[in-house]
This record gives structure tokens, sequence and C-alpha cells, in this order.
């Protein structure tokens, strides 16, 4: 009979001492384990994505922008220039091939400062099938031209990040434009006994606003866009501006990717110089092709 009690208290001994270790793993410290290895993988994922989130990036590449501009350009006396379109009345080619340079450097976690630079210069020569008036001169139907259309895009644009997540961030942009163009048009050398040519160059300062962001498709793969718009007078600049990108980034290795995507770009401009006024009206879409090196420490973006 006391064999049968011992082999009972035995078996009941151990299962409370189990029972008492169970009851203090409570639900409370299973949630602080969980929370810790939660932050450990946010962490963890800069290690897994070493092209996200870095505090510089540098790309460089190509555009192939399809263009369609309008020009006018007159005399502050009150003579009107005839409104030119470019790729129709001069012969400019519609698409073209062109150097395109960003730089980004993310402050903080949640703002970051950009830089672009852009740059087409386009030419062409054409038989004149119209009347032309073009700045101090007029050059008349079947003679021979010339024409140039020289332009440097500079842009600066802060952005803020409203939401900010390991794997997406979306937030505002503000920044500016800066246009410096020169177009020019003259008679070719053997049409003429004098020399008779034409040209306005004009700076303009284009302020805009914009939304962004930015999203983590893959280990290998990341998606970005922005969209921008303002219309603004400063001076004797009255523009406006609207303005789009949508690119996807491969990580080729490390720190090294490679973007494909599709930018677009129009402008309305009016601007008077000192003798003569003008009116720009330029629009150019088309595919991006670069390549992208990120460096730095990671930003750490944390999900809250």
């Amino acid at each position: 009979m006391k064999k049968l009690v011992y082999l009972l208290i035995i078996p009941l001994t151990l299962f409370s001492a189990k029972a008492q270790t169970t009851a203090e793993i409570t639900p409370e410290n299973t949630l602080i384990s969980t929370n810790n290895d939660d932050r450990k993988l946010l962490n963890n994922d800069a290690d897994d994505l070493p092209w996200h989130a870095r505090r510089f990036k540098v790309t460089a590449g190509a555009f192939f922008p399809v263009n369609n501009t309008q020009i006018q350009v007159g005399r502050n006396n009150g003579q009107q220039g005839t409104e030119i379109d470019l790729e129709d009345d001069l012969g400019f080619s519609k698409s073209s091939t062109s150097f395109l340079g960003t730089f980004d450097w993310r402050i903080s976690r949640r703002s970051r400062l950009g830089a672009e630079y852009f740059v087409l210069n386009r030419n062409s020569s054409k038989t004149l099938q119209k009347e032309i008036t073009f700045g101090d001169n007029t050059y008349n139907i079947n003679t021979r031209v010339s024409a140039f259309f020289d332009v440097q895009i500079a842009r600066v644009a802060y952005g803020y990040a409203i939401l900010s997540k390991p794997k997406y961030e979306a937030g505002l942009l503000i920044g500016a434009h800066v246009l410096f163009a020169d177009l020019g048009l003259r008679v070719e050398a053997n049409q003429a006994q004098a020399e008779v040519r034409d040209n306005f160059a004009f700076t303009a300062p284009l302020p805009d606003v914009g939304i962004w962001g930015e999203f983590v498709l893959g280990k290998r793969f990341g998606l970005y866009a922005n969209a921008n718009y303002l219309a603004l007078q400063i001076d004797n600049i009255d523009g406006r501006i609207v303005s789009y990108n949508l690119s996807l980034l491969y990580n080729v290795h490390e720190n090294f990717s490679l973007t494909a995507g599709y930018t677009g770009l129009n402008f309305k401009i009016d601007a008077v110089e000192d003798r003569l006024n003008g009116f720009l009206k330029w629009g150019y879409n088309g595919p991006t092709i670069s390549a992208a090196y990120t460096f730095g420490n990671h930003v750490k973006l944390y999900r809250h």
C-alpha cells in the first residue's frame, strides 16, 4: 500500500512543478520577446537590403525624350514674333538623347535633400516653308536657316516623409527647377550677303511642390515615384511647371544598382529681357536608364 502511495505522489509532484514553470511564462513576457524579435528583424533589413535607406545615393545615366516645343520671340517695342513649332517649322528632331545625373542625401529618418542636373542641346537646318519673325529680323519663305536650342536644367528639392516604414516611405516635396535656355536662328552663309542672326537667352527659376513615394518590392527590387506642379510669377518670369518620374531599381550587387524609368517635364514660360520678350512652351517625355551607387551608413527605419 505504501508503495502505491509513493507511485502516485511522485508524478503529482512533477506535474505541479511543470505547471508552476508554465504559469511563470506570462502573455506579457511573450509580448516583450516578440517585440524584441520584431525590432531585431527590422534592424536586420539593412543587411538584407544593402542598397536601401543609405545616407547617400549618386546616379548617372541617359534620357531619351520625345520633344514638343513652341517658341515666340518679339521686341519690347510692340513688334510681335511668329509663333514657331521647332519640330515642324524649323526641322528639329522630336527624339533626342541627353545626360541626366542626381545626388540624394538622407539627412535623417524623415528628411532628405536631392539635386538633379539635365542637359539637352539640339540643332537643325531647314528651308523655311513660311515667313518667320524672330527677334529683330524677319526670315522669308525658301530661306535656308540654321537653328539651335540649348537647355540646362538644375533642380534642388527637399523631401519630408510623412510615412516612414522599413519597406515603404511617402511624403511631400518642395523645391525649384532652374531653366537655363538659349535659342537662336540664323540665315546660312550662302543665303545672304550679310550675316543675319538672332538669339534669345534667359534663366527661369521655377519653384514647385509635389509628392513622392519609395517602396521595397523585394530583396533586389525597389520603386520610386514623384510628381510636382506649380504656377508662379517671379520678376520678369511667368511660368508653370508640371513634372513626374517613375523608376524601377534592380540591385546588381551590394551598393550598385541599375534603374529604368519614365520621366516627363512640361514648361510654359513668358520671359522679358532687355530688348526682347519670349514665350516658350516645351514638353518632353521619355524613358531613362541609369546606374546608381549608394554609400554611407543606413538610416534606421522603425515601425511604430
